[in-house]
């Protein structure tokens, strides 16, 4: 009975032993795991570290360049914006573009007398010399910008007469003439308006000369080609 009893004791302390050792070995593996899995993380983090300031120099290494080419395209664009406005500029100054302004308006027309025996029809006409007349004292008035029945004048235009007919920049017209002129209404029409002056003079001939003042005048821009058969940039050192 007795062995029965220490037989059985041993058998549980047997169990309990293997029990209590495939404890500490699952305690021992799973210490272990830990420990790797630890390590394993460890190193992923490291290289997510890695990774992250690869990315962050990347990232400024493009903020960089995106503001070094805004810079550079801020400085282009006011470069073209300076070359666009002088553009601009010399086209008016040069006729090529609509332009508008105050300024006055004359209109010049033939003489509305009636003819009597012997009068030369010629005398009562409106010629090209009264029109260059005209224009030459609104530009010595002030005047930016002129034109004839909406022909622009600039620097290669020709007033002439032909006939009874008037050719400017090589378009034909016949009386009345409109003259519009942009500039300071109140210098431009005293101008005209000299004691003495052109317009007194067309006057005692008998042409119709009438001047309006305007605040908003257009005048358009010389639609013809300016070409230079003879005249060249200047290159310097050929005096």
């Amino acid at each position: 009975m007795k062995k029965n009893f220490f037989i059985s004791i041993a058998f549980v302390c047997i169990v309990l032993g293997i029990m209590i050792s495939t404890q500490f070995r699952n305690v021992k593996n799973s210490d272990n795991i830990t420990v790797q899995r630890a390590e394993e993380l460890t190193s992923k983090l490291n290289q997510v570290q890695k990774e992250r300031d690869e990315l962050k120099k990347q990232i400024n290494d493009l903020e960089s360049k995106i503001s070094s080419y805004e810079n550079s395209a801020a400085k282009t664009s006011a470069v073209t914006k300076s070359l666009k406005d002088d553009l601009d500029k010399y086209k008016e100054l040069a006729g090529l573009s609509d332009v508008e302004g105050p300024g006055v308006i004359v209109t010049i027309n033939n003489s509305d007398k009636q003819l009597q025996p012997g009068d030369d029809q010629n005398a009562f006409l409106v010629h090209d010399e009264d029109l260059l007349n005209i224009v030459n004292e609104l530009r010595a008035a002030g005047a930016e910008a002129i034109s004839i029945n909406d022909q622009r004048l600039v620097a290669t235009s020709e007033i002439r007469m032909i006939g009874t007919t008037m050719n400017i920049n090589s378009a034909r017209f016949t009386a009345p003439y409109v003259v519009k002129a942009i500039g300071n209404p109140d210098t431009l029409e005293a101008a005209l308006k000299l004691k003495g002056g052109i317009v007194d003079t067309l006057l005692n001939w008998g042409i119709q000369v009438s001047i309006k003042r305007s605040d908003k005048l257009l005048v358009k821009k010389y639609d013809g080609v300016l070409t230079y058969k003879y005249a060249k940039p200047y290159e310097g050192g050929n005096d």
